[in-house]
């Protein structure tokens, strides 16, 4: 089958890439670029495993092609430390919060989290609930999901208030 050329933004580096059309976007970032971060859950969209931040939006990577990202500026979970490495509020919550147990669903918790934050700075439980919903964790009961969610805004809003 012939390959599509496609240019995109992932972690803030600029790549090129040949890829067959029907080539998922959650099988591409984990075979070609070798980022496991992002996982294969259902591959029907109903996990949230896969999330990773494609333009500003939350997408299910197993529910979009990698053609369909051309030109697109992707975060995954591995993009979401600080450039020296420090965690994240978000993965510092999660990991103060004890926001994860077997870790299958946190890295889609955490990018869907990241991109809830940039939509409601200061959320209610249950917005973050709702804006999680996406998202299953058969471990956690959410409670300490919640709690890592929280514990980022708070840590954000805190540092945003300090800067003025």
């Amino acid at each position: 089958m012939a390959k599509t050329h496609i240019k995109l933004t992932v972690n803030g580096k600029e790549l090129e890439a040949l890829v067959e059309p029907r080539t998922l976007l959650i099988h591409f970032l984990r075979e070609d670029l070798n980022l496991t971060g992002p996982h294969i859950g259902c591959e029907t969209s109903h996990c949230g495993a896969c999330t990773v931040d494609i333009n500003g939006r939350s997408v299910k990577s197993c529910t979009m092609f990698a053609v369909q990202a051309d030109g697109a500026e992707m975060t995954t979970v591995e993009g979401m430390a600080e450039a020296d490495g420090t965690l994240s509020a978000i993965q510092e919550g999660f990991m103060q919060e004890h926001g994860l147990q077997c870790g299958f669903c946190t890295p889609g918790m955490i990018t869907r989290a990241h991109r809830l934050l940039q939509e409601n700075p200061n959320p209610t439980d249950e917005e973050i609930r709702w804006g999680l919903s996406g998202n299953l964790c058969r471990c956690t009961g959410y409670q300490n999901i919640v709690k890592a969610v929280r514990y980022a805004a708070n840590k954000i809003n805190t540092a945003v208030e300090a800067a003025e």
